[in-house]
């Protein structure tokens, strides 16, 4: 890569329903547009559409690398020159994750991440939050209370099962509409 271009970190972030992998898709459609070399990867516990591809609840989509891990996400990048690295559901990337993306910006690279800021629960959802206060650009978007219809910043479970088992469960459990609801912060009941 050429050390005279600089990188950049931006973060799109917010609850479930948001449209964080549609802004994601955006981006990644106006590179390749403007002819610059992508990469799109999915973390490989997302095969909500088919392993291997980003979509949004819209219905966009297009093709990734589904990787399990930062390794596997390092692997995949090392000595490549890529304009935009656009990672989605970087939450379950975990720690590991803010390093690289840092080192892969500082060296030229543009690296967009689209996930949870928060867990259902309400907590911070980290890589997130330390991956926010690294970027140049953060967008934090919401959804639409599946209550009132007010702006939605949190998300949390459907069917709520055992508050304990619930809270390991939601770092591995990805699921959809039928699973979780977009909630504002007054109608929004996190497990006890």
């Amino acid at each position: 890569m050429r050390s005279d271009r600089l990188g950049r970190l931006q973060v799109v972030c917010g609850p479930m329903f948001a449209g964080k992998s549609e802004e994601l898709l955006r981006r990644v459609r106006r590179a390749r547009l403007a002819g610059l070399a992508v990469e799109v990867v999915n973390h490989a516990l997302d095969e909500r559409h088919g392993a291997g591809r980003v979509a949004s609840h819209s219905g966009l989509d297009v093709a990734s690398q589904a990787v399990p891990d930062v390794g596997s996400l390092a692997g995949l990048v090392r000595d490549r020159h890529l304009d935009l690295l656009a990672i989605d559901e970087a939450q379950f990337f975990g720690a590991g994750l803010v390093p690289l993306v840092d080192g892969l910006a500082r060296r030229g690279t543009t690296v967009v991440v689209a996930g949870l800021c928060v867990t259902f629960d309400g907590a911070p959802f980290e890589p997130l939050p330390a991956l926010m206060a690294l970027a140049e650009d953060v967008t934090k978007l919401t959804a639409v209370c599946a209550v009132c219809g007010a702006d939605a910043a949190f998300h949390q479970r459907a069917r709520a099962g055992d508050a304990a088992d619930a809270r390991v469960a939601s770092l591995e459990h990805v699921g959809g509409i039928e699973a979780y609801q977009a909630r504002c912060r007054r109608h929004f009941e996190p497990p006890v």
